[in-house]
């Protein structure tokens, strides 16, 4: 196996803007990406298994909490080394990359932003030590595209409680979750602008997963369709105001899908680097398959892609490092991360087809690294909004101006 990419420095290093402690970071990652989800992952995709012991072992070393603040048991530390964190953890075990992203971006950090003191006090510090594992409750069976006009998820107070009803889908973490963000329609007379966020613990009464659904890739990521049948919540769990659950939304629309870039990038390199690996190996008419020009083409094509990939990845992760709290969701911003994580996961996309082109008929097998890498490539295509809706933001984010 060929070195850890992050182990290159020079020219490559300052092309791709990283300083030297951004780079070591980086580096660190890797390495404990390698040692100890890379072993995980062919037992994740053989059978949609989730390594339970995995999430306190990351909390123990300082991987969970990246954005919180150190009083909350946090690092304290920017989006952007969240994104290097990813990234890393995305070439070794994208699966279980994904998992985290979930808990440490999709839900924590909405968490950080929306919550009140005393929430935060409650659910932020197991989170970052990995003893509990976050879960975001949006989307539901039919309403595709269009999560928040179409929701029927409905929550209605009753004395100190909020009463739940409704059914959540394709919900990351759903099976495994200790504790979720869940959306509901609190006032239908005002449509989208009716919804309210809650903190829901899975032991609530009337939680329920009701199936783990199985997935062609990022396998042993667990996904769920769960059902709130009169699940009671206490009022003290409302994030924000009643129908202010737009606002939470949006708070951390722009920073997911900045965060979903990386996601891309991690996968993208290890498909490049499993390729040259292949392509030195591999044997043909008495001589290395790299020594056809047809396959310097697709290598030389991967690496431009690669690179440009990080390029707008890094920068995009900058941008929303610095965003502010109520810039979230319009604006330039809002243009730059959708079109970074649409450029991010269609270049991904023909990195992939010219990897498992390069492996030939061994990467057409199940169990084949390459193969895995190549079934996580439509989620990111469709996930947190379709590349079609993220070309809507962007063209509309043009006119406007």
């Amino acid at each position: 196996m060929s070195e850890p990419l992050t182990a290159q420095r020079g020219a490559a290093q300052i092309f791709s803007g990283l300083s030297d402690d951004e780079a070591e970071l980086l580096s660190q990652a890797d390495r404990f990406a390698r040692a100890e989800l890379y072993p995980l992952a062919p037992h994740m995709d053989n059978e949609e298994w989730w390594p339970d012991q995995a999430f306190p072992k990351l909390g123990a070393n300082g991987y969970f909490g990246i954005t919180a603040p150190e009083s909350l048991g946090g690092s304290g530390a920017d989006l952007f080394t969240s994104g290097l964190i990813l990234q890393a953890f995305a070439r070794w075990n994208h699966a279980f990359a994904l998992s985290w992203v979930a808990h440490e971006n999709l839900w924590l950090q909405k968490l950080l932003r929306n919550a009140s003191p005393e929430q935060l006090a409650r659910y932020a510090p197991p989170m970052c030590r990995g003893e509990s594992i976050g879960a975001l409750g949006l989307t539901e069976p039919g309403a595709g595209s269009d999560a928040l006009g179409s929701m029927r998820t409905t929550a209605v107070r009753d004395g100190d409680d909020y009463v739940l009803n409704g059914t959540k889908i394709y919900i990351t973490n759903g099976p495994v979750a200790d504790v979720l963000l869940v959306y509901a329609k609190t006032d239908k007379g005002l449509g989208s602008q009716g919804i309210s966020a809650f903190i829901v613990e899975s032991g609530f009464p009337g939680f329920k997963v009701a199936q783990k659904l199985v997935k062609m890739g990022f396998r042993g990521s667990q996904t769920a369709e769960l059902v709130f049948d009169n699940c009671r919540v206490p009022a003290a769990n409302l994030i924000g105001a009643e129908n202010s659950g737009v606002k939470v939304v949006m708070s951390g629309l722009d920073l997911e899908r900045a965060m979903i870039a990386p996601l891309c990038l991690g996968i993208a390199e290890r498909a490049l680097e499993l390729s040259l690996d292949y392509a030195r190996t591999r044997q043909q008419f008495g001589k290395p398959i790299a020594s056809f020009q047809m396959v310097q083409d697709k290598l030389a094509q991967m690496y431009v892609w690669v690179e440009s990939m990080r390029v707008f990845t890094y920068q995009a992760l900058r941008a929303a490092s610095a965003l502010e709290g109520g810039d979230a969701g319009r604006g330039d911003i809002h243009k730059i991360t959708a079109a970074s994580v649409m450029f991010a996961a269609n270049t991904m996309n023909q990195v992939l087809n010219e990897a498992v082109q390069i492996h030939g008929g061994s990467g057409y097998i199940w169990e084949s690294e390459i193969n895995r890498l190549y079934r996580a490539i439509k989620l990111l295509e469709i996930g947190a909004g379709t590349t079609e809706v993220r070309k809507i933001i962007i063209s509309g984010e043009m006119l406007r101006g």
